[in-house]
């Protein structure tokens, strides 16, 4: 089993908590999509195998490629690469890109998953973000991408928003579950460094995320998700069943993938490497045929810490039969001793032969799962 992701560097504008790696300015974009499409025959080689379980268009905003682009792209990964009858193909998406003459011929290419970056239902949450779409958008892009005929269908929600109350929060999750979606990724606001939300509420601007607020919400979403028949299977994913995605519970499982673009990541089972955040920089090192990348090789403490956390945010888990994978039997014996006091406190339940969060130790997830680290 392997996976590629394919960094799409644009947006249209910059929304005001995102700290990924983009650009506002579309003029390298006939040249981006020319260096996309060489960096997948120098990397050709990069994956175990070469058969694709997962094909995954992330951002930036992908759908701002028209649908000769991403044809020309999946000529190029055809070349190189088997792609598995049923393999799940994602594009993410947003809602003012998705016309409904963009979904027609998109139903059109290989891609059969949507991910679309709707966020709030509410017109002023989208404007306090900088998003380009409509909350009148947002509503119209799931039926009409349905009756396109795409069947699988997620949409991004955020919750913590500083002036998204609980009743707000509310209305924003029964639309969505109003909406024919089988997925729905759902993320707290974070105020990263270096973004115009952080510049703004440092100014006064803009008000800092409430995290007891924030917490009611999340609990609200697990409940509510839950009853609708979208349970949650990691911390900020939720699925009905058979409809989970592949590519994000690939990365959790530790199973290779490919990244192709600007700032993509990429693992094979031994090495992690990233290419450089620069659109310039990246288009003229591949056309030297270079690839402009860092790595590391992981180490044993690497591969135990990250197994410990990627698993623990998952519902299945962390398990024996994982931590036997990359370490001892007393390993996962240290672990279980461990794990005592955070069972009594409610925040982990003992299934079997594995940990698994409550509701009330998701909200603690990442400081739990170091606990747990090797240093």
């Amino acid at each position: 089993m392997a996976g590629l992701y394919l960094h799409i560097p644009f947006c249209k504008q910059a929304c005001t908590y995102c700290d990924f790696h983009f650009s506002t300015s579309m003029q390298t974009r006939e040249e981006l999509v020319t260096a996309l499409i060489t960096e997948i025959k120098l990397q050709a080689d990069y994956l175990p195998s070469k058969t694709l379980d997962t094909i995954y268009f992330g951002g930036g905003t992908p759908s701002l490629l028209s649908v000769d682009e991403l044809e020309r792209i999946f000529d190029q990964i055809q070349q190189y690469f088997t792609i598995n009858k049923g393999a799940e193909i994602t594009l993410e998406a947003n809602p003012d890109d998705l016309t409904l003459a963009y979904l027609r011929k998109l139903r059109h290419t290989n891609v059969n998953r949507l991910s679309i970056g709707i966020q709030s239902f509410r017109e002023q949450d989208l404007k306090m973000m900088n998003r380009a779409h409509t909350a009148k958008q947002a509503e119209r892009v799931v039926p009409e991408a349905a009756d396109t005929g795409f069947e699988n269908l997620s949409i991004d929600l955020i919750y913590g928003i500083p002036d998204l109350k609980m009743d707000g929060w509310k209305k924003n999750l029964d639309k969505a579950l109003a909406l024919p979606v089988n997925h729905l990724s759902c993320y707290c606001l974070t105020v990263e460094p270096r973004t115009a939300l952080a510049w703004q509420v440092e100014k006064g601007i803009s008000k800092a995320v409430d995290d007891d607020e924030a917490a009611n919400q999340y609990e609200w979403l697990i409940e509510k998700t839950e009853v609708a028949g979208i349970p949650w299977y990691e911390i900020s994913n939720f699925g009905k069943p058979g409809f989970e995605s592949q590519h994000n519970s690939n990365y959790w499982k530790g199973i290779p993938y490919l990244g192709i673009g600007p700032s993509a990541h990429s693992y094979n089972g031994k090495n992690r490497q990233w290419n450089i955040r620069n659109n310039p920089l990246y288009i003229k090192s591949i056309n030297d045929k270079k690839i402009p990348f860092e790595e590391e090789f992981l180490t044993e403490a690497q591969r135990f810490n990250e197994t410990v956390l990627t698993s623990l945010r998952t519902r299945n888990g962390l398990s024996k039969e994982a931590i036997l994978k990359v370490a001892t039997e007393d390993s996962w014996k240290k672990i279980k001793s461990q794990a005592e006091i955070k069972i009594a406190n409610g925040l982990i339940i003992e299934k079997e032969n594995s940990l698994q969060l409550t509701v009330k130790g998701l909200l603690l997830a990442d400081a739990i799962a170091s606990e747990f680290f090797l240093l």
